[in-house]
């Protein structure tokens, strides 16, 4: 007790500054070595609801971006598909099975048998098959691939998911009355966050469910619940600070998706609906983020995440890789028809991609395929040409002899996470100064120096 009573004490004769200890001043390296030129580094506003990086703190080339998207939907097939048995098709003699047929589209080999949907609806998309991973390890690869960087690399372990940095920039563009997330990841639990930026721009992540939303109601009913909300009403001030008072932006937003006939429409769904999509928790999330779009709520950058692509073992069986393809096939194919239907195609980019391929050729000793640097990456809608495969593989499906490393010749993440930005209108060059330390955060690492750019090939 001999603590307490000093730290009693202590309180008693200086009272408190009434701010958050993330709140407190700080001399950044940057603002140590620019303090001569009166360089001020940015402080940290709090973890919630802060605001984002003022005009000084920013800098950018002021590059011309596409802007053909409004909205983005990343669709990461978590595991790493087989490229040479998809969309990067390789026919090995005596080991391809005869089912998946071959034929040539637009010029472009694909396996009608596996993806007969997605194959026949080829001039709707593109394929990206020069890309290739930078690790071949999945939990590592997987972040990556979210966050356009390495994960392990200086600020990897605060750099935001390609959402949150899309929320933050289309933040200015939310109308007050659109309740939606920003940033949605469906089937994603696993999804990258905000990083340092603050959690009001992190992914809203939920599982597709029939009756929509859960706790989007009260089982005291409505009018209770109002009266319980509005006791709930924070202080004008808080002697904690503001990370304690933005906390009320949260409650405010998840108060805008209860008892609203707009939140029940977009999120609930009927088994008719649900059938074209393939009755599965994939088709599910398409299902659900082409009903989101629609409804024109604020939400900008979807995330949906299918996984079990870890083919180590019997890959032509049954229940592994063609169950799965047909799941992609149903889903992906329903999600582009609906979305052209809609009239929301031209202005929605569609991405998908793993985190890498599989090993080519003839399969392993256990009948699967081991992890592979080179892979593919789907891209459509926004105005991409589609119909045809931009880059190119050896027989196999391995790099070409003239690949090496050149960025104008092997697509990596960065360039993906480029594009996406191009595409939604966001300078990809743009640089903050407001992480905690105020260390200069890129948007595309070396973007400034053109190693890594948007794949303009797509709508050329």
């Amino acid at each position: 007790m001999q603590g307490q009573d000093r730290f009693d004490k202590f309180v008693k004769r200086y009272g408190v500054a009434g701010r958050n200890w993330l709140e407190r001043p700080y001399l950044s390296r940057r603002s140590f070595f620019g303090i001569g030129a009166g360089v001020a580094g940015s402080g940290i506003v709090g973890s919630f609801g802060a605001r984002p990086a003022e005009a000084a703190n920013v800098t950018s080339l002021g590059v011309k971006t596409r802007g053909t998207a409004k909205q983005t939907i990343f669709i990461l097939l978590t595991g790493a598909p087989s490229h040479t048995d998809t969309f990067d098709f390789k026919n090995v003699s005596g080991v391809t099975p005869g089912s998946f047929a071959p034929e040539t589209v637009n010029g472009v080999v694909m396996p009608t048998g596996l993806l007969p949907k997605l194959s026949k609806g080829l001039p709707d998309y593109a394929i990206v098959r020069s890309m290739r991973s930078w690790a071949l390890v999945h939990g590592l690869a997987q972040t990556w691939t979210q966050i356009g960087r390495n994960p392990t690399a200086a600020l990897g372990d605060i750099a935001p998911n390609i959402g949150s940095i899309v929320a933050v920039e289309k933040e200015p563009e939310r109308r007050p009355d659109q309740v939606f997330p920003t940033f949605l990841a469906l089937n994603s639990n696993a999804a990258a966050g905000s990083g340092y930026l603050p959690g009001t721009y992190g992914p809203f992540k939920t599982l597709p469910n029939a009756n929509g939303l859960r706790n989007t109601s009260n089982a005291d009913g409505e009018a209770r619940f109002k009266d319980r909300y509005a006791m709930l009403a924070p202080p004008a001030t808080s002697p904690f600070g503001k990370a304690a008072d933005d906390y009320a932006s949260f409650y405010a937003a998840a108060r805008g998706l209860m008892y609203n006939p707009v939140v029940d429409a977009a999120f609930r769904y009927t088994a008719a609906e649900r059938e074209p999509y393939g009755n599965t928790n994939f088709g599910d999330a398409c299902l659900v983020a082409q009903k989101v779009l629609k409804a024109g709520q604020g939400t900008r950058y979807v995330q949906i995440t299918f996984g079990g692509w870890d083919d180590h073992t019997n890959i032509y069986g049954d229940a592994v890789l063609p169950a799965r393809a047909r799941s992609l096939d149903n889903g992906v194919s329903q999600l582009i028809a609906d979305l052209k239907a809609s009239g929301l195609y031209d202005s929605t980019l569609i991405v998908m991609a793993g985190e890498f391929g599989r090993t080519v050729g003839r399969l392993s000793a256990a009948g699967g395929r081991d992890h592979y640097l080179q892979q593919f990456c789907v891209m459509g809608g926004a105005g991409i040409k589609g119909g045809r495969a931009i880059g190119s593989t050896d027989a196999t499906g391995g790099a070409t002899a003239e690949s090496g490393w050149s960025r104008n010749r092997d697509i990596r993440p960065e360039d993906i996470e480029a594009t996406i930005y191009s595409a939604m209108g966001i300078d990809w060059t743009t640089i903050r100064y407001d992480d905690p330390f105020g260390r200069g955060f890129e948007y595309v690492p070396y973007g400034q120096d053109d190693l890594y750019g948007p794949v303009n090939e797509l709508w050329g």
